[in-house]
Order: structure tokens, then C-alpha cells, then sequence
């Protein structure tokens, strides 16, 4: 019986902890350190969740037209560790995210690792190792 125990709670951590694996991703696995981007919108979402907080704007593009953006930011535990609230951003807010496009260009995505504010403020809100790859 004690053995069955060990083996189901060890089953559960290892179920638990390779889904955690699974579910991240590495920056350049998916963003492309080469191609900083810069865009200017309107916030219309903002998502709290983990692994990464995600931001959402629409863009116009030379157009006219509104693109729909999306940007992947830090864990949301380590913006409130950084001091960085919830509240600091509101839908409806227009702003510029500096970071880094996705590989996949069909979609409009990216990394953010600044965000400039209407009133000027930069708030870092994505990973230090995106100075590396030329934001600063």
C-alpha cells in the first residue's frame, strides 16, 4: 500500500512538473532577436496569466486599416516583484511597445520588453536577456 502511495504522488509531480516544460518556450524559439519592432496602438485586452502576461493593442497600418496586435510580456509574478501593479495600463490606453516580432509572420505578435506610456514613462515588462538582442 505504502509503495502504491509513493508511486501515485510521484506520478503526480512528474505530470505536474513536465506540463509546466511543455507549456513555456524559449525566446528564440519563437521571437526573432534580429527584428525589433516598435508599434503604436490601443490597448484592448490585457491578460494576467501564466506563463506571461499578454498585452493587446489595435494598430492602424499606412492605411488605415486596424491591425490586431498582440504582445507577450514577463511572468505576472515578476512585474508585481518588480513593482509593477496591475493597473498600471487600462484598455483604452494608447501606447508603444518596443520588443521583438514573432517568427511567424503570418501573425501580428511579438515580445514586448518596454512599453512607453502616453505620458512618456517606459515600463520594462518583458525579459532582461531582450537587451541583448538590442532593446534598450
Amino acid at each position: 500500500m505504502y509503495q502504491k502511495l509513493i508511486a501515485a504522488c510521484a506520478a503526480i509531480v512528474w505530470v505536474s512538473i513536465s506540463g509546466t516544460a511543455w507549456a513555456h518556450h524559449s525566446f528564440a524559439a519563437e521571437f526573432d532577436g534580429a527584428n525589433p519592432i516598435s508599434v503604436l496602438g490601443v490597448v484592448t485586452e490585457i491578460k494576467w496569466t501564466n506563463p506571461h502576461t499578454w498585452f493587446y493593442l489595435d494598430v492602424k497600418d499606412d492605411n488605415g486599416n486596424v491591425e490586431k496586435w498582440g504582445f507577450e510580456g514577463g511572468t505576472p509574478t515578476g512585474l508585481i516583484r518588480n513593482g509593477i501593479k496591475r493597473d498600471f495600463l487600462k484598455v483604452g490606453d494608447r501606447v508603444t511597445m518596443k520588443g521583438f516580432r514573432a517568427r511567424d509572420l503570418s501573425r501580428m505578435y511579438g515580445a514586448v520588453r518596454e512599453i512607453i506610456l502616453a505620458d512618456g514613462r517606459v515600463v520594462t515588462v518583458g525579459p532582461s536577456d531582450a537587451i541583448d538582442h538590442g532593446i534598450k
